[in-house]
């Protein structure tokens, strides 16, 4: 059952210390008791400051070992505080305001925070795209359209897939890519979209081994000119993610990290609907005890494994 603060006053109640975030986070990571992670055992002993001793192989593990909270040197009230603003918030916050409401000392300190939990933002094992699916691109980047396929200097290529229901947009997948080859636009709808879906697009010949790939590919209309609307779900897409980043960001996204951002739009796009805003949190929470940990210079260096 899931379980989560509904409102603010909600939310303040719950969580007033350390060990009541803790305990929820306990029952994330361990829906049905505890197991330990070196000898699989699901009985511990409870030892201070969140941690637990396996019975079996006296490992002592931390509730929040292994997750995206891994070494950190902050109160977990803090970080739930900061994770409640964040999703709270319907357009989501920058660094900076992260630093400020929470009282941060630095801004590198919000800013690897925000980076680590847009990467808990992603749910392991998602399922993929499926049924009507539109398909297109768009630059991130600059004032002017660049050239269909050529790339353009300054500028990111994303690509959008957006599943159609009930004559409106779905579930949304956003991913940065090289370029609109075939290569780089096929391995796109193969790791976001189920065998057998209609995937509709433009004319651009990237797209014409699709049906290769066993799925049905529709042409809306033949052309291959950018700024031409002929996926009005994609196209609606784009200009909320480009308002999105010019008015949460102010348009201060590094290509390294777009990522990153694309992440969190597609989070929160896909639970716009959601009737209370605690279901982020707890859904942000649920992921962050599934993720490896990282490091700030892991992030700031753009190594991480997005597989």
């Amino acid at each position: 059952m899931e379980d989560y603060p509904q409102n603010i006053m909600e939310f303040e109640t719950r969580f007033q210390t350390e060990e009541a975030c803790q305990n929820y986070l306990f029952k994330l990571r361990w829906p049905n008791g505890f197991n330990c992670p070196y000898c699989g055992c699901d009985k511990a002993w409870p030892l201070k400051k969140g941690t637990y001793q396996c019975s079996q192989c006296d490992n002592k593990v931390s509730v929040t070992a292994g997750t995206i909270f891994h070494g950190t040197h902050k109160p977990l009230l803090i970080w739930f505080r900061a994770i409640w603003w964040l999703t709270g918030q319907k357009n989501g916050a920058s660094a900076l305001g992260i630093q400020r409401i929470m009282g941060l000392g630095s801004y590198k300190t919000a800013w690897s925070w925000l980076h680590k939990l847009r990467r808990a933002m992603v749910t392991p094992g998602r399922d993929n795209l499926s049924g009507i699916i539109e398909m297109d691109e768009t630059f991130i980047g600059g004032e002017k359209q660049g050239k269909r396929g050529r790339g353009s200097a300054g500028k990111s290529l994303v690509v959008i897939l957006a599943e159609i229901k009930d004559a409106g947009i779905g579930r949304i997948r956003l991913k940065r890519i090289k370029d609109a080859s075939s290569a780089s636009l096929n391995e796109a709808a193969l790791s976001s979209i189920k065998e057998n879906s209609l995937i509709r697009t433009d004319g651009w010949n990237g797209y014409n081994f699709l049906n290769s790939l066993g799925y049905q590919h529709e042409i809306m209309r033949q052309g291959s000119n950018m700024g031409d609307d002929l996926l009005p779900n994609c196209h609606r897409v784009a200009s909320l993610l480009k308002r999105w980043l010019l008015g949460t960001h102010q348009g201060a996204v590094s290509h390294e990290h777009l990522d990153y951002y694309l992440d969190e739009f597609t989070f929160r796009f896909n639970r716009r609907t959601s009737t209370h805003r605690g279901k982020l949190f707890y859904r942000l929470l649920e992921n962050a005890v599934k993720i490896e940990p990282t490091t700030f210079q892991q992030i700031k260096k753009n190594i991480i494994d997005r597989s």
